[in-house]
C-alpha cells in the first residue's frame, strides 16, 4: 500500500485557514498553527456574542423606555403592564424607537397605558 501524501488537501486547509485569520494581529494571521488556535476561538466568541446581543439589545431597549415611562410619570413595569392591558401590542424595539424619535406618540401610549391601570 502507498504513502499517503497530503501536500493538495493541507495546502487547501491551511489556505481556508489563513485567509479566515485575515485580520488577526501578528503571528496570528501569518503562522498556521496560531491562526488555527486564535480561529477556533474566535469561532467560540462569535457563537457566544451572537446570543449575548440579542440580550445586550433588550436591556438598552427597556433603558430608554423606563427614561421615557418616567417623563411621562409611570414606571416601566407599571407602562408594560398598562400596554397589556389595553390590548397594545408593541415590541420592546419599536417602543425604544418611538421613545428615542417621537415623543408625542409616546406620551399618547403612555396616556392610554394609565388609562388602562384605572
Amino acid at each position: 500500500m502507498a504513502r499517503v501524501k497530503t501536500g493538495v488537501v493541507r495546502r487547501r486547509r491551511h489556505k481556508k485557514v489563513l485567509k479566515l485569520a485575515r485580520g488577526f494581529f501578528s503571528a496570528r494571521h501569518k503562522h498556521f498553527r496560531k491562526a488555527k488556535e486564535q480561529l477556533e476561538r474566535s469561532l467560540v466568541y462569535a457563537y457566544r456574542d451572537r446570543r449575548q446581543k440579542k440580550r445586550d439589545f433588550r436591556r438598552l431597549w427597556i433603558v430608554r423606555i423606563n427614561a421615557a415611562c418616567r417623563l411621562n410619570d409611570l414606571s416601566y413595569s407599571r407602562f408594560m403592564n398598562g400596554l397589556k392591558k389595553a390590548n397594545i401590542e408593541l415590541d420592546r424595539k419599536i417602543l425604544a424607537d418611538l421613545a428615542m424619535n417621537d415623543a408625542k406618540a409616546f406620551a399618547a401610549l403612555a396616556k392610554q397605558a394609565k388609562d388602562a391601570l384605572k
